[in-house]
């Protein structure tokens, strides 16, 4: 068998997967009131890792909230995904937003960017909620990122991470000691949405890093919902409120600190390229 067919059909899975819920992911499925503060988080860290009016690339777009809301802000942007179904929504938003000249929507996935020609054609790159734990090989991905990023230019990415307290506690108590310990798998490993199957790597950002370190500075690492519940634990945020805030308030004061930011649903990391 060749070592790519596996591959390869994990990556078609992963696609049928999301191509399957994209028509309703904008709802509890993929936007709920707990993914869009996370979602708010992310937005902070573009702001401060971008300037104004740059030419950005979203790895994994899916239906383009993230690219519609910093088109509307002003940057150009070029949105990829894997999955055909999101890109056909990302094109949908940006025309219904009046933003179809800022946002490009192109169905390419974060492991073909050799798709997208060209050197140096982005001041920066950004992906939201974790795509980049379904590239199957991070070594190529960052010698991509290399190609199309200018010089100085910031990558801003959260991604699923391996240590998440909440979700070990939430299926230990159900007595699902194998979903629990799924994060602390090595390798690729099934996950399951709307019937289907998504093939999901995790990460610590020790382990993500690695591959960019070549051509990338580490600037910034944080857990994202550390003491906030995941969003699939969304019944907790609508019971508790006041709770709910005041864990967002000690997240973000805590969760660029060492050893507490290897926590957490995600973590988010900016690299910035070395300017020679």
């Amino acid at each position: 068998m060749n070592i790519a067919e596996p591959r390869d059909a994990q990556l078609r899975d992963t696609q049928q997967a999301f191509d399957s819920v994209a028509a309703d992911y904008d709802g509890p499925r993929g936007n709920n009131a707990a993914i869009q503060d996370m979602r708010a988080e992310m937005w902070r860290w573009l702001d401060l890792s971008f300037m104004p009016g740059s030419r950005l690339l979203d790895l994994g777009c899916g239906t383009g909230l993230d690219a519609v809301h910093l088109a509307g802000l002003g940057h150009q942007v070029t949105a990829s995904d894997w999955s055909p179904a999101m890109v056909e929504r990302t094109r949908d938003r940006a025309e219904r937003a009046a933003l179809g000249e800022r946002v490009q929507a192109l169905a390419v996935g974060a492991h073909e960017l050799a798709r997208i020609a060209g050197e140096a054609r982005f001041d920066g790159i950004y992906s939201n909620l974790g795509p980049l734990n379904c590239v199957p090989d991070l070594d190529d991905l960052a010698t991509q990122c290399d190609r199309l990023l200018a010089p100085g230019g910031a990558m801003v990415f959260t991604v699923i991470g391996r240590y998440c307290p909440w979700e070990w506690l939430h299926y230990v108590k159900q007595g699902r000691w194998q979903r629990a310990g799924i994060r602390f798998a090595r390798g690729t490993v099934p996950v399951g949405m709307n019937g289907k199957t998504i093939w999901t790597r995790y990460y610590t950002p020790a382990e993500f890093c690695e591959p960019f370190k070549a051509a990338f500075e580490v600037e910034h690492t944080r857990g994202v919902c550390i003491f906030v519940p995941p969003p699939y634990l969304l019944q907790l945020r609508e019971q508790h409120p006041a709770w709910y805030e005041r864990l967002w308030r000690l997240d973000r004061r805590v969760a660029g600190w060492p050893v507490v930011r290897q926590w957490g649903d995600h973590f988010l990391v900016v690299l910035r390229k070395r300017a020679s």
